[in-house]
């Protein structure tokens, strides 16, 4: 698997939530709306969620190793923080 875009929309006004970003995998497949947040332990990525009638969030894309999430984790926050730093 290859990223081979990465794009942002920054949040103002949101305390936790930094940016919005889109991901495309191969030049092929693009996963849109997964949030950069400021955690407690610093920025991380969460995935495309939608609300369940019980008032839980499920992720509705995801990935299933830890390898997988490290690269998209990776190429989102890095693209993030390149642009923090113009």
């Amino acid at each position: 698997m290859k990223i081979t875009d990465v794009r942002l929309k920054k949040v103002d006004g949101h305390n936790r939530l930094k940016a919005i970003a889109s991901v495309t995998i191969d030049d092929c497949f693009v996963i849109h709306e997964l949030r950069i947040i400021d955690g407690d332990n610093g920025l991380f990525i969460a995935m495309p969620s939608r609300k369940l009638p019980e008032g839980e969030f499920k992720d509705i894309a995801h990935p299933i190793n830890a390898e997988t999430r490290e690269q998209l984790e990776k190429a989102v926050l890095d693209e993030y923080n390149k642009q923090e730093e113009k």
